[in-house]
């Protein structure tokens, strides 16, 4: 017997199943619909964009509390194209990640559209379908938000024990209502944020004030100093675009509208001003009674420059969220609505 008819010889079906087989053909079923929310949710010419959000807030359209999330969450306002949002989570991305946007279904796309491609979709929804001009100083300002500021924002919101309770109710009591769980997705977390965090600073095997899971030392006041200098460059930028001044616009590298840079400032720097402002009650000492002794992010935000970032964040918020525009109770107390 051959070596080629011997690999393809394969013992006969019983006659019994053979007889199943063929009463009952194969038979294959048309592909699962989406879940009954995202139906209600996309069956006009309204797309909708899947962010991090309790439900309360998605159902009023109100800021997602990430800050990728809100970028692409802003320039849809911006850009005045009309969505839906809903909460969502990472393990229902097609990318594994949010945000993504699920296109109307009358428009006869049915792939989401995850945020490497939001761009594109933005700017073949709007009206005036042109390009953003990309200055020579955006890519350097870009790194600010994606390293310092990121940076800060993980330590401060992952790795600070002062806001574990934020932590949790943001995003680990939203996932499971079990305490494994829940402390299995702490710690998960948090290592993904110190990896993060340790990709782009410098760290050493021992030492310092906050020893990291495994190769590495994550530096607070590496970290708050870096965002500290980021965040006075950024409103030096932009008080060469004063609104004060003849002539200038009060965005970013004096562009005529807000642009996608914009919508990335004002995304860390409202959530900054939002979560981590001083309390009232906190005038040089942190709630617990200990001693102050490291920076609130959003007394960063407001001290930079002559208070340009704060004004920016208000610019945007009356062209996104006018109900939302924010003044300060005190020099350093936390934002009211107006």
């Amino acid at each position: 017997m051959s070596t080629t008819s011997a690999l393809g010889w394969r013992p006969p079906i019983p006659r019994p199943l053979k007889r199943l087989f063929d009463s009952v053909p194969l038979l294959t079923f048309d592909a699962n619909e989406l879940p009954a929310r995202a139906q209600s949710s996309t069956a006009s010419d309204i797309p909708t964009l899947y962010v991090f959000s309790t439900e309360e807030d998605a159902r009023k359209g109100l800021p997602s509390f990430n800050p990728k999330c809100l970028k692409w969450q802003t320039f849809l306002k911006l850009s005045r194209i009309p969505f839906n949002i809903l909460p969502s989570t990472n393990h229902a991305s097609p990318t594994g990640s949010l945000p993504f946007l699920l296109p109307a279904r009358t428009s006869g796309a049915i792939e989401p559209i995850p945020s490497s491609k939001l761009y594109n979709f933005i700017l073949s929804q709007k009206q005036q379908q042109q390009d953003e001009e990309f200055h020579p100083r955006q890519e350097a300002y870009q790194s600010l938000l994606d390293v310092p500021l990121r940076n800060s924002f993980l330590f401060t919101l992952y790795l600070d024990p002062t806001n574990s309770n934020l932590l949790d109710t943001l995003y680990i009591h939203p996932s499971s209502s079990s305490l494994w769980i829940r402390a299995t997705l702490r710690h998960q977390l948090r290592r993904a944020a110190e990896s993060e965090i340790l990709k782009t600073t410098h760290s050493v095997s021992s030492g310092g004030p906050l020893k990291g899971f495994a190769h590495g030392v994550v530096h607070p006041d590496e970290i708050y100093r870096s965002a500290k200098e980021a965040l006075e460059a950024l409103a030096y930028e932009l008080s060469i675009d004063n609104p004060g001044a003849e002539g200038n616009t009060g965005w970013f590298f004096g562009a005529t509208e807000p642009g996608l840079f914009d919508a990335a400032v004002f995304a860390y720097v409202y959530l900054m001003v939002r979560f981590f402002s001083r309390p009232d009650n906190a005038e040089g000492e942190k709630e617990s009674g200990e001693e102050e002794t490291r920076p609130w992010l959003g007394d960063l935000v407001r001290q930079a420059g002559n208070g340009e970032l704060v004004g920016h964040m208000n610019r945007i918020l009356e062209l996104t969220w006018p109900d939302l525009v924010v003044r300060d109770t005190h020099e350093h107390g936390q934002m009211e609505e107006m």
